[in-house]
């Protein structure tokens, strides 16, 4: 925690009762105590007279019963302070407790009577003050309290340095004292060290005391979400504290700080009705999910369905309706969709703010579902004389509630037409007479299937000869407005905005309200419009029309990504990316390759086969405005086991005005990336082995270990595996079928054959799929442990990718370029292997690179068989480097000189690339510290060439510095295409010539 005032030194004070008689005082009497005291005492002497005169301070004090005057009511400033009147003001001072009944010391007169006792007895018990004479017990009441001792007491609380060399008139034993006091400047040297203190000086103390005592917190405001706390203190100044963490909100809490070198502990509550977190998630009626938040949220955002998603997406949420309250989000899902009694699910949350902006939720909340009651009828409303209302207690099904002999009206079944708004009301269309009627509901079920109880519910029907009137208007952007009338609405003639030019595209009525949608191209004004309501009409068939004026609310959020919803290999083996967003985009912005930049973890832009040389994506981009999902095509190039980064940019949404959004940048890591398959299937020792690049469930509808799930085709003929076959896991991802439970075929049938497997489960409970097929398929071959590629990372480290999961190794199975390795290492899946080369065994800096497996080498996979001898060509990831020994040579003007560098391996700068300017700004070039603009550089074999002007030349002291900021691939060696490393190098003329 940080605050604006100084932090107090926490120290030890003693008081000095006579000579060099010492006692550790209590911590009742605090630093600000003996400090503001000392500091009061001396001031007449060592700064002034304060702005308050002592009969003024004198007058304050008295009133709060700290000093009582003499009888003749004065001050009587001049008079000197006894030991008496000390002990009395230190104890109202401190508000010790008066002590009466006891008496410690033997003084003449030290009893009951004595006004002092009580004082004397708080200060002795308090270990402020002792007796002069701690032998007899004399506490001498009527004694002084000398200039000398007060100068003590300073330099103990103040923790004063006390010299060795002193030059004062102070008794011997208080000199070191009085000089430390001298010395900061607190004493005047020539005062009568030995004079007794009178008491103006003790008033003086008194009345600074007091005022720190009485100095508090009257009040305090929390700010920035919790982060600054601003205290007002009683004497009209402020104290703004900064937290290293922000308060949790409505949760009393301890903030310490320090304020006129006194330290304060203040219990705070940082007070909001803004939502901090989500409070609780329910479902009790399976196609609505409550969503409570702790405070108030943002509305558009909250109100915005695809921030919502539930169980990884089965369901789909239809709207979003946020409360009036502003905390609860009522989640209605599509009308297909339900979600299952009793079974839990997960609701992930994303993107919505709460109502100040200060917290955006990225929550995931387990709920479970619960319906336990059947449905009720809510509310039975008579539309005049021709339709009924009937609204339920919780969503319905379709089915039922359409069915015209489901209701009866008074006893009598009806003949109705029935109109059904999901997800809870119907409107049956019949004849009423005036008057009371009862209606029973029968069948309707709900969406776990509980049926209504059939009940009469009574209702009036009252003449209707009204037309709808138009209770309130809003509107969505310049494109959806949203009118409420009075009544239930039965249909509307024409819509437009302004003039019929401006036709409404589409008209929506649910219940009261009409949803009325205008075209992207022919969008409302920003300022007031006049929206036209042509034959709106009611159930008794009342019709009016009706208009309305309306201000629109613009649309001013810009689009986000909310997640990587996918990203795996297709079945081409191409890498795909699907993007999630917050809203609708614009779908020329969406599918613009230039708003997507792919940067490798190195944070370099990839330039591979299918991104160009500023990582814009070649291949398909294709934006979903139903999921409002961009997928990406970034081909087969991508290398496994990299965490590459897409930033995203310059994409825009749908509103009238179109928000464009920040750059984002997400992870995509390809080491997931991989879609369900075999990863090798092979025979041996009489057995077939399926390996799979998943763990495998082994229980339930998606058992692996089900026989039936598993076939070879041998030619056009497809042979299964016997019904009582045993399937056995030998890892989690391993399965072992014996070759003879294929009736009528041997190890050498399957060789070539194809392996078929179907309807298995991953361990997360995912049906593996071959594209669209539940059936995944592969070529049989026999065992084979071979690597399929490596990288040089550097000339100590070379990372080595196999086929599978590797159970021993042998290190001198492996050499690059001759260099055997010193040690290696294995990754936790066994299928990488990192090997180290040190010392004499380093490798060269400059490739190719190839690694060597020796023949009949003895590193096995986890049955056995051996790994395949032979050559891997290794990628080359060693960045060029240059040595700082550069040369810098004159031109034959005489004013133009070169900066020569040494590289470690050829370099260029590509071709058509990037510019000349931009690739001499990555360069900084300085003579004795001024900065010179850099013509030129080129790069050519190992020789990188920086060119610059200096028409006054150089003298030999000159010192001349570089240095390079390597971004992109701007300067790559020859081979890999690696970047140039940053740099820096100097140099003095004289050396570099």
């Amino acid at each position: 925690m940080r605050n604006t005032s100084n932090p107090i030194k926490e120290n030890s004070h003693v008081m000095n009762a006579q000579g060099g008689e010492k006692k550790v005082m209590k911590k009742i009497l605090s630093v600000a105590l003996s400090t503001a005291m000392a500091f009061s005492m001396f001031a007449s002497v060592a700064f002034g007279d304060t702005a308050t005169s002592p009969q003024q301070q004198f007058d304050a004090l008295k009133a709060k019963g700290i000093f009582n005057g003499y009888p003749d009511g004065t001050a009587g400033l001049d008079k000197e302070m006894t030991r008496a009147e000390f002990a009395k003001v230190i104890t109202k001072l401190l508000g010790l407790k008066e002590i009466t009944g006891v008496y410690s010391y033997t003084d003449k007169n030290y009893n009951a009577k004595n006004w002092a006792a009580p004082f004397i007895e708080a200060v002795t018990a308090a270990g402020i003050m002792e007796g002069k004479n701690t032998e007899k017990k004399i506490f001498d009441f009527n004694g002084k309290v000398t200039i000398e001792e007060m100068a003590t007491i300073l330099t103990r609380a103040l923790d004063l340095e006390v010299p060795t060399e002193t030059n004062n008139t102070a008794s011997t034993w208080a000199k070191g004292y009085v000089q430390a006091a001298i010395n900061a400047g607190l004493l005047d040297s020539g005062l009568n060290f030995q004079s007794n203190a009178s008491r103006e000086l003790l008033v003086g103390a008194a009345y600074a005391v007091d005022q720190e005592q009485s100095l508090k917190v009257s009040s305090y405001e929390v700010t920035e979400a919790g982060k600054v706390v601003t205290f007002k203190m009683s004497d009209g100044e402020s104290v703004k504290v900064t937290l290293d963490k922000a308060l949790e909100a409505n949760k009393e809490t301890e903030v310490k700080f320090t304020y006129k070198e006194k330290e304060f502990t203040e219990k705070v509550t940082y007070k909001t009705t803004v939502a901090q977190k989500v409070a609780s998630v329910v479902s009790s009626n399976l196609v609505q999910v409550e969503v409570k938040f702790d405070g108030t949220v943002d509305a558009a955002t909250a109100e915005e369905e695809s921030n919502y998603e539930i169980d990884n997406g089965d369901v789909q949420v239809d709207k979003a309706t946020l409360s009036a309250d502003k905390t609860t989000v009522t989640l209605l899902l599509e009308e297909n969709d339900s979600l299952d009694n009793k079974v839990e699910s997960k609701l992930v949350v994303s993107n919505v703010t709460n109502a100040d902006g200060t917290v955006t939720f990225n929550s995931t909340v387990n709920f479970t579902p619960s319906d336990v009651t059947a449905p009720t009828v809510a509310e039975v409303v008579g539309l005049g004389t021709k339709a009924v209302k009937i609204k339920f207690s919780e969503p319905i099904q379709r089915g039922e509630a359409v069915t015209a002999s489901n209701y009866e009206i008074d006893g009598a079944p009806i003949a109705a037409s029935i109109q059904y708004s999901y997800p809870d009301t119907v409107i049956l269309t019949t004849n009423l007479t005036v008057g009371k009627h009862a209606i029973s509901v029968s069948d309707v079920k709900d969406f776990s299937g509980q049926v209504i109880a059939p009940i009469d519910n009574s209702f009036e029907v009252t003449e209707d000869t009204a037309a709808p009137e138009i209770v309130s208007v809003k509107s969505n952007d310049l494109t959806e407005v949203e009118i409420t009338f009075n009544e239930t609405i039965k249909s509307v003639g024409d819509v437009y905005a302004n003039s019929t030019a401006t036709s409404a595209q589409d008209v929506e009525i649910n219940d009261n309200v009409v949803t009325v949608t205008f075209d992207q191209n022919s969008p409302l004004n920003y300022t007031n419009n006049t929206i036209y309501i042509k034959g709106a009409t009611d159930y008794s068939g009342n019709s009016a029309d009706r208009s309305v004026s309306l201000t629109p609310t613009l649309d001013t959020v810009r689009p986000t990504i909310l997640k990587v919803e996918d990203f795996d290999t297709n079945n081409a083996g191409e890498f795909e990316a699907v993007l999630k967003f917050s809203e609708k985009l614009d779908q020329t912005s969406a599918e613009n390759a230039e708003n997507y930049v792919l940067k490798d973890s190195d944070g370099d832009v990839v330039d591979g086969a299918y991104t160009d040389s500023k990582g814009h994506p070649e291949l398909d981009i294709n934006y979903n405005p139903t999921d409002k999902t961009v997928t990406i095509n970034f081909g087969t190039d991508l290398d496994e086991n990299e965490k590459y980064t897409l930033t995203v940019s310059g994409v825009k949404d749908t509103a009238v005005v179109a928000n464009t959004m920040l750059p984002q940048t997400v992870t995509l890591d390809t080491s997931i990336a991989t879609t369900s398959k075999i990863e090798d299937s092979w025979t041996e020792d009489g057995y077939l082995y399926v390996d799979f690049n998943t763990t495998l469930a082994t229980s339930g509808s998606g058992s692996a270990l089900e026989a039936e799930k598993y076939a070879v085709k041998v030619g056009n003929t497809t042979y299964s595996l016997k019904d009582d076959s045993k399937v056995r896991m030998i890892s989690s991802d391993v399965v072992r079928l014996t070759v003879k439970d294929f009736e009528n075929l041997t190890t050498t049938d399957l060789v070539g054959a194809e392996v078929q497997v179907s309807y298995v489960k991953d361990s997360a409970g995912n049906y593996l799929t071959q594209g669209s097929s539940y059936t995944l398929t592969d070529v049989i071959g026999q065992n084979t442990l071979e690597a399929t590629g490596g990288e040089v990372k550097s000339t100590t480290e070379v990372t080595v990718d196999f086929n599978k999961a590797v159970s021993s190794v042998t290190r001198s199975d492996f050499s690059v370029n001759g260099n055997t390795p010193t040690s290696y290492s294995l990754s936790s899946d066994k299928k990488t292997l990192t090997l180290k080369f040190t010392g004499n065994n380093e490798l060269n800096k400059v490739g190719p690179y190839a690694l060597d497996i020796v023949a009949n080498p003895t590193t096995t996979d986890a049955y056995g068989k051996k790994l395949t001898s032979g050559t891997v060509t290794l990628k080359d990831k060693i960045a060029p480097t240059v040595n700082s020994n550069f040369k810098v040579v004159e031109s034959v003007t005489g004013s133009t000189y070169e900066i020569t560098f040494t590289a470690s391996e050829n370099i260029n700068i590509p071709a058509n690339t990037f510019t000349p300017a931009y690739i001499n700004d990555l360069f900084t070039v300085k003579v004795n510290g001024v900065e010179v603009a850099v013509n030129s550089v080129d790069a050519t074999g190992t020789e990188l060439t920086l060119k610059f002007n200096r028409p006054e030349g150089f003298i030999n002291s000159d010192l001349i510095s570089v240095s390079f900021d390597s971004k992109a691939n701007v300067i790559v060696d020859g081979s890999a295409g690696n970047k140039l490393a940053s740099f820096s190098a100097s140099r003095r003329y004289e050396q570099a010539k």
